[in-house]
């Protein structure tokens, strides 16, 4: 999304982009690695979890072994930090260099701090919050000005939309481990507010995306191209009709894939978009 909007604006850099999507690809594994070890460690992935089994959870890897891996990631993720803040920056431009390297720090740490630790904030009800920020603002915004050095009014607009539809993920798997959350004392958001709440909570969130997008839309001059990416908002308003008759809670599973996969390709879409049609 981020590159989209660059291009959109005649921005191009390809070693900006192989970097920051092997950057974005190691930080997306160093939280799954830290999260399989976190709520491993703490006994809130057992027996009764809901969704797939994981790798400590199930026994293939003990938690010492995953640990190893998450420490394995997170020196892979230093260096594509310095890789990408270095293609975009240089030696040119140090104090930002020094921000986004000191960023992507801060990413990393909010990526293992989810589940890991004494004060792990997942377990507080702040998960949300850092998901809009990391995967939402920060990832589509400072991508975009990796590119382009500048921000602009109209390129956070997209921006909270994919914050919104990550949070919306991240949600949809909290409401379908409410009660295994409650048991383990794990306090999300949905185990605060409730299910009922948790799931006003959700249309809010892919209204909020679906607003976000349109409002994108209307401002932009080569309206033509947004058709584009709007198309994968289809499955997800089908999600939203669905997702009220849902019960069950290991029938959220799949739909929490199709929140997933629609935000990516809502993304891959915006970028398509501006790549064949501009």
């Amino acid at each position: 999304m981020g590159t989209g909007l660059a291009w959109r604006e005649g921005f191009s850099d390809t070693p900006v982009t192989i970097w920051a999507l092997i950057t974005t690809i190691c930080f997306q594994i160093t939280s799954n690695f830290a999260n399989d070890y976190g709520d491993g460690v703490k006994g809130t992935d057992n027996a009764n979890r809901v969704g797939p089994d994981r790798v400590v959870q199930s026994g293939l890897l003990s938690a010492a072994a995953m640990k190893r891996g998450v420490i394995v990631m997170v020196g892979l993720s230093l260096l594509s930090i310095v890789a990408v803040v270095a293609s975009a920056f240089g030696t040119e431009n140090i104090g930002f260099f020094i921000l986004f390297s000191i960023l992507g720090v801060f990413s990393l740490w909010a990526a293992i701090k989810y589940t890991v630790g004494s004060n792990a904030y997942g377990y507080s009800g702040l998960g949300d919050i850092f998901v809009f920020a990391f995967f939402g603002l920060l990832s589509v915004l400072g991508s975009y000005f990796l590119y382009t050095k500048q921000l602009t009014a109209i390129s956070w607009l997209p921006a909270v939309a994919i914050g919104l539809l990550c949070t919306a993920v991240l949600n949809l798997n909290n409401l379908r481990d409410i009660e295994n959350d409650k048991q383990s004392g794990k306090r999300t958001l949905v185990v605060q507010i409730g299910r009922k709440q948790g799931r006003i909570y959700h249309f809010i969130l892919l209204s909020g995306a679906l607003i976000c997008m349109l409002l994108f839309n209307i401002l932009e001059s080569n309206r033509g191209i947004l058709l584009l990416h709007l198309l994968a908002f289809i499955p997800l308003l089908v999600h939203a009709l669905k997702i009220r008759k849902i019960d069950n809670p290991s029938g959220l599973d799949p739909e929490l894939k199709k929140v997933a996969l629609s935000t990516f390709a809502l993304s891959l879409l915006f970028l398509m978009g501006y790549y064949y049609f501009l």
